[in-house]
C-alpha cells in the first residue's frame, strides 16, 4: 500500500468508521428529523421561519441568501444524519448554523431578558448543538450506511 492510499485510508477511518453502539441511531434520526423538518419549514413560511425571521432576529445581510441557505444544508445534511451518510462531515454545516442561532437569537436574549429566559428558548438549540457534537465524536454507528460502505480494516 502505498503512502498515500494509507494516508487517504486513514482520513477516511477517522471522518467515516468508529465502532459506536447501535443506539446511536436514535440520536441521528432524531437530530437529522429535526433538521430536516426545519429547514422544510423555512421554505413553506419564509415570513415566520425563513428570510422575514433572519432579517427581523439577525445582523446577517441578505436574509434570504443566508435563511434559504441554513434551509438547504439543513435539509441536506438531515438527511445525511438520518441515513447515517457522511455523518461526521454533516455536523460541520450544522454546528455552524447552531452556533449562528445561538449567537444572532439566544445570546441577545441572555443579555435583555436573563438567563433563565434564554434557557427556556436555548433549549432545543442546546440539544441539536450537543447532538451533533456527539455524532461527531462517535460516528454514524453500526446501522448506518457509513457503516455499509465504509467497513472498518483493523491492521
Amino acid at each position: 500500500m502505498s503512502h498515500a492510499t494509507g494516508t487517504a485510508d486513514t482520513l477516511r477511518q477517522a471522518w467515516v468508521v468508529r465502532d459506536a453502539p447501535p443506539a446511536v441511531i436514535l440520536v441521528r434520526l432524531m437530530a437529522g428529523a429535526v433538521f430536516v423538518s426545519e429547514g422544510t419549514q423555512k421554505f413553506l413560511y419564509p415570513a415566520d421561519l425563513g428570510p422575514g425571521r433572519f432579517a427581523a432576529e439577525t445582523p446577517l445581510p441578505a436574509p434570504e441568501f443566508f435563511a434559504y441557505s441554513a434551509a438547504v444544508f439543513e435539509i441536506g445534511c438531515g438527511l445525511l444524519l438520518i441515513l447515517g451518510l457522511f455523518t461526521r462531515p454533516a455536523t460541520l454545516p450544522l454546528l455552524t448554523i447552531m452556533g449562528g442561532a445561538l449567537l444572532f437569537t439566544k445570546l441577545p436574549l441572555l443579555l435583555d431578558e436573563g438567563f433563565w429566559i434564554a434557557a427556556h428558548q436555548a433549549r432545543t438549540d442546546s440539544l441539536l448543538l450537543f447532538s451533533l457534537v456527539f455524532l461527531l465524536l462517535v460516528g454514524a454507528g453500526r446501522w448506518s450506511l457509513d457503516h455499509r460502505f465504509f467497513p472498518r480494516h483493523d491492521s
